[in-house]
């Protein structure tokens, strides 16, 4: 006994050893089938990670398996993924892999798919991807045509999902969380199968989406007539969400199509059937709703679906006087009423429409009542709507489970009839927008990502015509912003149904406009904050309009702008300012420009006015003119400019100095001056014949002109009393100076001992001799650097003394010459010269009288020129170098 255990056991050790082995053996053969299959039915890329084989898995049938499958499409569809799968796995008999190529086609038993993902595509070629199976002519039979048959018994399909594109058609069907199972024969000639089927399903029909990942469940009898390729539907019901569908009637392949009659309908006619057709994440738990009334879905399909027809339909969804109350809200909806028929009677997909005949419901007293006719479905599709009734917007969500991400209130009442097709809401083709009626709204609050604050709406009401809305009246607030408003709306349906911008033509009064509640923050600045933590603002997208403006008060940045008035054009994210007037700083401003956001850094280029600007008042509020002209700020006065800027805007909306560039061209209405400065004050004290506080800056012209933060200024002139002044130079808006100040100063300021040397001289010539004195200023506002540079001034004024009293003495010497040489006139050269030398000798002998006063260290060594430069740079050291006197003299 012992010794037969023992032979037993070895042998079972031997075939489970053998069972483990063989496959390892044939693992060559096994991916060398694979690979013939592939090349013999396939025409794409295929690729798998591994083919393995086992006799355990599915003893004693083999089990092959193949991993990571992905299938690539050839042209036209050129490296696209037609399909991938992370497991494929068949069983069959242990026989079937000795076959060779020549014998019958290999059999397979059960199929398991895991994880696959199919994309079948149609282009606007009417190319299909999935036509990648070779057709093969060298057939040894009829009957051999391909290397697998089947009979299968059992096959699954976990995990996977798979995607329809028509692009012809604009048809996408999304297939998700597929798990689908099926028990039944495939060889019989007639056999039954047994199916369980569920998904997630997503149907878009010209870009309009009838399912949004609804579950689907189906479980199905279906007969199997293999020789007819019919297949008949016994027992079957459906779930299309909660909502519970029967359906019967057969499907047959034939040679251009399918033949197709189905007819279905729901068991049960409870209302709470319609509330299962909405998706679960709106409709949320409805075992618990309370509901009256009916509802009904019932359908037909019937006839060829091919590649040019689809079979007829006539599906009617109805309810009568119906009503439901979820238990956790306070309201109820009732006298509900549906009549709706989807009906194609031709077989061509055009032809298809949707009657709703009637649509209407009540909540608290507010009825509201509705019909439209949807035609051309799948193309553009063709609406005729009518609209009657009065709806709470507040009560949405005290009678729906539906979270808002804002509130939503206000009521609307509205008669409408419109008519239009799709394309014409998308081109704005408004002669084929037909609209007739009118509706109101008050106390409507509306949200969007697209502004910062919401807009309450008070009132508003509007009258439909052909092709635009007038809005004729308009009151709404939003932030401390009011606005009341009339005009035109060409496209108010291409914005509400679908991505236009809102066009039209506005005037629009105000008692308040804050810009910053009309702008919104920009989503990109506030994921990317690695360069800045706070949000840029953004001009709304959705605005392509004009709008002529009227506001008591514009608040833009620290500014308060009153009385204004102009026009302004939005689109594509740009506000383009025209003839834009306003009173500001007790003066006059105007602006023409524009400013544009779509970029991710916003722009302006604008052309800015002032007349009669309170200097103060503006260069203590405006950091741009603060910076373009700081001395300004000692001013007090009024200021006429025309500054031409461009530049950037930071997220306050405020220019980015650093890139602003332009000129400016301004004129000085002002006459006192704050000599309190600094800057002055160092000025003062080193120009002792200039009195600031008795400086007239009144009619001052001068041009600016800015780039990469420094401010150029052009010369301009003034006067102190007779005194000539001549300013230019440039500074940065990093407050550094660069500036030359040229003081033309008449002699008869230059103190006591300066006049009496001109006093002797006894010419009228002199009372015109002026010198100048610069004064360089550097350094920065808050500490100046003054520097006076005398060398011309000294050099200046003593050869205009020397050529004064040359000229003088030259004069009277001609008289002299006259008597000396008598009748002789044009003698001899000597003679001449030294006529010239006893000239020059009387000359440098007056001077010496001029200046003897000065004591000298050797008169016989110090050159009378030089000794007059000397005397006047004294004079004018004294004046320019010391501290300024308390009284002045030599001034008053």
């Amino acid at each position: 006994m012992k010794k037969a255990l023992k032979i037993v056991g070895i042998t079972l050790l031997i075939i489970i050893a053998l069972l483990i082995a063989i496959p390892f053996a044939f693992q060559g053969q096994i991916k060398d089938m694979v690979k013939r299959f592939i090349n013999e039915n396939v025409n794409a890329k295929v690729e798998f990670s591994d083919v393995s084989l086992s006799f355990i898995r599915s003893f004693p049938e083999a089990h092959v398996s193949i991993s990571d499958l992905v299938i690539t499409n050839f042209e036209p569809f050129k490296d696209e993924t037609f399909a991938t799968a992370k497991d494929i796995s068949f069983t069959m008999n242990v026989n079937e892999l000795f076959k060779s190529a020549d014998e019958d086609p290999i059999v397979v038993n059960t199929i398991d798919i895991e994880e696959a993902l199919l994309t079948l595509k149609t282009d606007k070629l009417g190319n299909n991807n999935y036509d990648i199976t070779k057709e093969n002519d060298n057939q040894k039979s009829s009957e051999r045509t391909n290397s697998f048959g089947f009979d299968i018994e059992d096959y699954q399909i976990k995990n996977s999902a798979f995607s329809y594109i028509d692009e012809g058609s604009d048809i996408l069907i999304h297939v998700t969380e597929l798990n689908h199972e099926g028990h039944g024969t495939f060889s019989a000639e007639a056999s039954e199968l047994d199916t369980q089927s569920e998904a997630n399903v997503s149907i878009t029909l010209d870009s309009t989406n009838y399912l949004s990942s609804n579950p689907v469940k189906l479980d199905a009898l279906i007969d199997l007539d293999l020789e007819n390729q019919k297949y008949t539907f016994k027992d079957n019901k459906g779930f299309i969400n909660d909502l519970p569908l029967e359906f019967q009637g057969f499907v047959q392949q034939v040679d251009n199509g399918q033949q197709i009659d189905i007819s279905f309908e729901n068991p049960e006619s409870d209302f709470k059937n319609f509330l299962a057709v909405i998706p679960k994440a709106y409709s949320k738990n409805i075992e618990n709703v309370e509901t009256t009334g009916d509802f009904k879905v019932k359908g037909m399909l019937k006839g060829l679906s091919s590649e040019e027809t689809i079979p007829n339909l006539d599906i009617s969804i109805s309810s009568n006087n119906a009503s439901f109350k979820y238990p956790d809200l306070p309201k109820r909806v009732s006298n509900i009423y549906v009549d709706t028929r989807i009906i194609n009677t031709t077989g061509k997909t055009d032809d298809t429409y949707i009657d709703i005949k009637t649509l209407n419901f009540k909540i608290d007293e507010d009825v509201f009542k509705s019909s439209a006719t949807l035609k051309n479905l799948t193309k553009n599709m063709l609406v005729n709507a009518n609209v009657d009734g009065v709806l709470n917007l507040g009560n949405i969500t005290k009678v729906y489970p539906v979270e808002l991400e804002n509130t939503l209130t206000g009521i609307l009442k509205g008669k409408i009839n419109t008519a239009f097709d799709m394309n014409a809401i998308e081109t704005n083709a408004y002669e084929r927008i037909k609209n007739n009626g009118s509706a109101s709204i008050t106390d409507f609050v509306f949200s969007s990502e697209d502004i910062v604050n919401p807009i309450h709406i008070s009132e508003a009401n509007m009258t439909f015509n052909p092709g635009k809305v007038s809005l004729n009246n308009f009151k709404a607030k939003t932030g401390d912003s009011d606005l009341n408003a009339t005009g035109t709306i060409n496209n108010l349906l291409g914005f509400l149904l679908s991505d236009n911008t809102l066009k039209g033509n506005f005037n629009v009064n105000s008692n308040l406009f804050k810009v910053s509640d009309f702008m919104t923050e920009d989503e990109t600045s506030a994921e990317n904050k690695t360069t800045t933590e706070e949000e840029s603002l953004k001009i709304t997208k959705f605005l392509d309009c004009t709008i002529n403006a009227n506001a008591e008060t514009v608040m833009y940045d620290n500014l308060n702008l009153k009385n204004v008035t102009g026009t302004l054009f939005i689109k594509d994210q740009k506000a383009s300012l025209q003839n834009m007037t306003s009173s500001l700083f007790n003066g006059k401003l105007t602006i023409n420009g524009a400013v544009s956001t779509k970029d991710e850094t916003p722009i302006f280029d604008l052309k800015l006015g002032a007349q009669d600007f309170d200097i103060a008042q503006s260069f203590r509020s405006m950091e741009l003119l603060q910076n373009l002209a700081p001395i300004a700020k000692l001013l007090q006065g009024k200021l006429n400019t025309t500054l031409n800027l461009s530049g950037s805007l930071d997220q306050e909306f405020s220019p980015e100095l650093s890139s602003v560039s332009g000129d400016a061209l301004a004129e000085l209405l002002t006459t006192q001056i704050n000599t309190q400065d600094g800057l002055l004050r160092k000025l003062e004290s080193s120009l002792n014949f200039i009195d600031f506080d008795k400086l007239d800056l009144k009619d001052l012209k001068t041009k600016l002109e800015f780039a990469d933060g420094k401010v150029a200024v052009k010369p301009f002139d003034f006067k102190y009393k007779d005194i000539e002044i001549e300013v230019s130079g440039a500074h940065g808006f990093d407050k550094t100076l660069n500036y030359n100040a040229v003081f033309n100063v008449p002699a008869k300021y230059l103190g006591s001992e300066v006049n009496r040397l001109i006093g002797q001289i006894n010419d009228a010539e002199v009372n015109t001799i002026s010198i100048p004195v610069t004064a360089n200023i550097t350094g920065a506002f808050t500490n100046p650097t003054v520097k006076t540079d005398l060398t011309s001034g000294v050099k200046n004024l003593t050869n205009q003394l020397i050529e004064i009293q040359k000229q003088k003495l030259l004069n009277q010497g001609k008289d002299k010459v006259k008597d000396l040489i008598g009748d002789v006139i044009g003698g001899n050269k000597t003679k001449t010269d030294s006529i010239k030398k006893e000239q020059d000798n009387v000359v440098k002998d007056v001077l010496n009288d001029i200046v003897k006063s000065k004591p000298q260290q050797d008169s016989t060594k110090v050159d009378s020129t030089n000794s007059t430069e000397k005397a006047i740079k004294n004079v004018l050291g004294g004046l320019l170098g010391n501290k300024k006197k308390k009284e002045k003299d030599s001034i008053n």
